[in-house]
């Protein structure tokens, strides 16, 4: 208990504050990880999961496993009061958290993607072609994270400063040409991810990635034009807090949400078949 309250609280926040704001990474670090940790089981367990196209899932699914375990770190130094693993792991986790923050992203854009070649061309996702995009969204990610270790952006602390990201409070030219391209390549294509067909739910998806991750884009790009350590720092909390319901939400609408993987999911959990007229996906 001590150890605790040796260390001052962060500026601007009270006991309160950091307590609650603890609990909500942690929920959502437990959370996020065990419904994607079944996820990632069913793939693997059961036979008929896995296709090329629950591939992409699968993938999604290991990148939010990642999201988690990033607010699961956050949640514990949190009940700290302080980052204890030092500058370097400041580095790391910044890393960790952005690499697979863009991953999940890139994944969302693949099935989505996958959903309308089938539909249009009702020809199947193969194998060759999934691992080849799987990896070149895991490689594609990992550059753009990497940039900031070498200068180009920069990882440090956010306002409660017990978990890393990339750094908007200097806003300055070094900020602002990174993030531009970055968000272009990253990010801007989701919201041309639209593909007219009635038969697709593209209000769900696209309605669920602005909620958890509008606005860190909203308070990125604030940062390019203004000073926003003006903001108060509780405010600019929320946008991780939101950003890290994404792997629970992601579970909902693309794991449960594909009629093929549910029937592997519950298979895993209860040992009996879903009988289906077709062993196959299908997409609402």
């Amino acid at each position: 208990m001590d150890m605790v309250t040796s260390y001052p609280l962060p500026e601007g926040f009270s006991e309160l504050d950091v307590f609650s704001l603890g609990s909500c990474l942690l929920v959502e670090g437990l959370l996020g990880f065990f419904l994607n940790a079944v996820t990632v089981v069913a793939f693997l367990k059961i036979r008929e999961s896995r296709t090329p196209s629950n591939f992409l899932v699968f993938s999604l699914a290991m990148a939010d496993m990642g999201i988690s375990m990033n607010a699961t770190v956050a949640a514990f130094s949190s009940f700290l009061r302080y980052w204890p693993y030092g500058s370097d792991g400041c580095q790391t986790h910044g890393f960790q958290g952005f690499m697979t923050a863009l991953a999940s992203i890139h994944f969302i854009a693949a099935i989505a993607w996958d959903r309308y070649h089938q539909y249009c061309t009702r020809t199947k996702l193969q194998w060759s072609s999934a691992i080849t995009l799987v990896i070149f969204i895991w490689l594609f990610t990992a550059f753009w994270a990497a940039m900031p270790l070498i200068g180009w952006g920069e990882y440090d602390y956010e306002p409660l400063r017990t978990c890393c990201t990339l750094d908007y409070s200097k806003g300055d030219r070094n900020y602002v040409s990174y993030l531009i391209p970055m968000s272009i390549f990253n990010m801007g294509i989701q919201m041309f991810d639209k593909t007219g067909q009635t038969k697709f739910n593209c209000g769900t998806p696209l309605k669920t990635m602005l909620f958890c991750w509008g606005p860190y884009g909203i308070l990125a790009y604030y940062a390019a034009v203004k000073n926003a350590t003006l903001v108060s720092p509780k405010l600019r909390m929320i946008a991780p807090i939101l950003a890290k319901t994404s792997p629970t939400f992601n579970v909902f609408v693309y794991s449960l949400g594909n009629e093929n993987y549910r029937g592997g999911i519950w298979q895993l959990l209860t040992g009996q078949k879903i009988e289906t007229s077709a062993i196959e996906n299908k997409y609402k």
